[in-house]
């Protein structure tokens, strides 16, 4: 069978796909997962349904499903496969089935027909082919499809969970309202100030019925409205500002900027910075004012290390929020050309950007973006060798982020100055700024994964591998219930490394034999251990999908380590040109400076 949908066709007897007559490079179980969207084009189809009828039900991990879908929408574009939360996907273009039998015999596969070119060789009167193709067309269309008000209203609302939204200086909550585009529930158990700080704890617990929860704050300034979301998903979060004069004006901006495929398909599976990017660029050039969608494709950028290009973007974006009479997003782009800036070390032109920055976001008193100038000049002052530039600085971002009432960016401020006294060897400081973001979290009530972080921090002042142990060890305690947070898996990986360098297979077998969570760092974890244990099938199996989902959460550092694991290996199943070409293409000089010793034994 044949199908036609924009410029492509697709047979799906030969899998083969092509688009304006060209042939495009399509994998095997693509092109079948291609022929089943196509072939049950009305329904919703499951990843159980995807791999039962593509992989025959062969031992392979849902991450395929992902994967195969995602190449499929970079090549057809973005709109051709819908993401059912928790359902599966469907199809979306409207599509031309082609009988191989007949040329024009042609059955519509969802609800809009298109006429077939006559062949230019026939000498009839070419106005009688397209009276007779008019004349069956109109005849199809009324036998396949409804009239008006029997037509099925195939729209699929969009389900979000809400914690009901406040005013940071008063108690009003705001309500979303359900409409075509989304149904809402109202999350009333929650507070919006709590679950900023007890997310790692809460979401879990929700994501089961919610999937998708959205929380945030209200502020005024000047007779205007702005706006911090946050929508947090399976596989990431997503936030942004918006601004108005009204907050019913809000309310609607917020609903038109989530109304956007992209966002769920990011939210609902992990993506390679590389297909993010590709996803964000399309979703840009539709929606080419929407600031926040400009925004996430900048950090993407700057995540690929695409320094240029995240600058031409940044500067679009600061250029677009002054056009558009928007600070929040003028100091927004500021605020990434200095970043970009530093990442390029030209530090004397990101201060000035970081000044510019620091003086949108008081114009609209935006506290929480002033902290995080303030935390990234520290580092300016750092690169200037001025610890009391840095001390200055950082207590500024604490006392912002106190007013914002903002936990998270205050106790941040106060942990990264301890490191960075202990960096210009300010012994007393480093230990006093902990000790005070130790008791703000007391005060504050948090829950324990965030008491993790200073154990954390004495380890990293620890003198030798021996000495952090302890205190990794605690680490893990406090992140019992979270613990994929981002301190436990750390704290694990120096655990391990150390274990294993004195032969305590005991011990580093305890670390990993209760990792109930499948992703890239228990992968690699295993995979040191079955390395340790010279267990070559099982060490392949799990470095390989360390690389394969690191690579596809954008984990850069850990595929790279997962590489090197790899080209360590004499086993013949390894492509070590493949991996050895990886860590030559995309090795950081932080990265080879920390595996120095075994690049240079691997001649890396």
């Amino acid at each position: 069978m044949n199908y036609r949908f924009n410029e492509f066709e697709f047979d799906s007897e030969s899998l083969l796909l092509t688009k304006s007559g060209l042939t495009l490079a399509i994998r095997h179980n693509e092109a079948k997962v291609l022929a089943l969207l196509l072939e049950r084009a009305d329904k919703v189809l499951s990843k159980d349904d995807i791999l039962s009828h593509v992989w025959q039900n062969r031992p392979v991990s849902e991450q395929a499903v992902f994967q195969n879908i995602s190449h499929l929408r970079s090549i057809l574009g973005n709109q051709a496969i819908k993401t059912f939360p928790k359902r599966g996907y469907q199809w979306q273009l409207e599509t031309v089935r082609v009988t191989p039998d007949s040329q024009s015999s042609t059955i519509p596969v969802r609800t809009q027909y298109q006429p077939l070119p006559v062949p230019s060789h026939n000498k009839r009167p070419r106005w009688l082919y397209f009276a007779l193709a008019s004349m069956l067309m109109v005849s199809v269309l009324a036998f396949y499809l409804p009239w008006p008000d029997q037509q099925e209203n195939t729209h699929s609302r969009i389900s979000i969970a809400y914690i009901p939204m406040t005013q940071l200086n008063g108690t009003e909550k705001l309500s979303l309202d359900d409409d075509t585009d989304f149904d809402f529930t109202t999350l009333t158990q929650l507070d919006a100030a709590h679950f900023e700080t007890s997310a790692d704890l809460e979401y879990p617990a929700l994501a089961g019925t919610h999937p998708f929860v959205l929380t945030g704050q209200i502020r005024t300034h000047n007779q205007s409205y702005y706006l911090d979301f946050l929508l947090k998903g399976p596989f990431a979060d997503w936030q942004g500002q918006l601004t108005s004069a009204s907050e019913q004006d809000l309310l609607q901006q917020l609903k038109q900027h989530l109304n956007q495929p992209v966002i769920y398909d990011l939210l609902s599976q992990p993506q390679a910075p590389e297909l993010k990017q590709a996803n964000l660029s399309i979703a840009h050039q539709q929606a080419p004012e929407d600031l926040i969608i400009l925004g996430q494709l900048i950090s993407v950028y700057i995540q690929m290390d695409e320094l240029d290009k995240a600058m031409v973007m940044a500067e679009k974006l600061a250029v677009l929020g002054k056009r558009q009479h928007q600070p929040q997003q003028l100091g927004n782009g500021l605020l990434y050309q200095s970043e970009i800036l530093t990442a390029k070390s030209l530090f004397e032109l990101s201060a000035q950007k970081l000044a510019l920055a620091i003086e949108h976001f008081e114009t609209i008193a935006d506290l929480k973006r002033q902290a995080d100038a303030w935390n990234a000049q520290s580092w300016l002052d750092h690169q200037n060798h001025d610890y009391p530039a840095v001390k200055a600085s950082l207590l500024k971002s604490a006392q912002l982020a106190l007013t914002a009432k903002d936990k998270a960016r205050e106790l941040h401020a106060l942990t990264y100055l301890s490191i960075m006294a202990s960096k210009h060897k300010q012994e007393q400081d480093k230990y006093l700024y902990l000790q005070q973001a130790e008791d703000k979290m007391k005060a504050y009530q948090l829950p324990s994964y965030h008491f993790a972080k200073i154990p954390f921090h004495y380890a990293i002042f620890a003198s030798n591998a021996a000495a952090k142990e302890p205190h990794l060890k605690q680490v893990l305690e406090f992140t019992a219930l979270t613990p994929d947070h981002w301190v436990a898996q750390s704290s694990r990986k120096q655990l391990i490394h150390y274990y294993l360098k004195h032969r305590r297979l005991m011990q580093a077998q305890a670390l990993v034999e209760n990792l109930a969570t499948d992703n890239a760092h228990n992968s690699y974890l295993k995979a040191l251990l079955a390395q340790a244990q010279q267990q070559s099938p099982s060490m392949l199996e799990h470095a390989k999908r360390a690389f394969e989902q690191a690579r596809l959460a954008g984990e850069r550092l850990l595929s790279l380590d997962a590489a090197l694991l790899l080209c360590t290996t004499q086993n013949p199943q390894v492509n070590y040109d493949f991996y050895s070409q990886y860590i030559d293409e995309n090795a950081t000089s932080y990265w080879r400076e920390i595996n120095e010793l075994s690049l240079v034994a691997l001649k890396l």
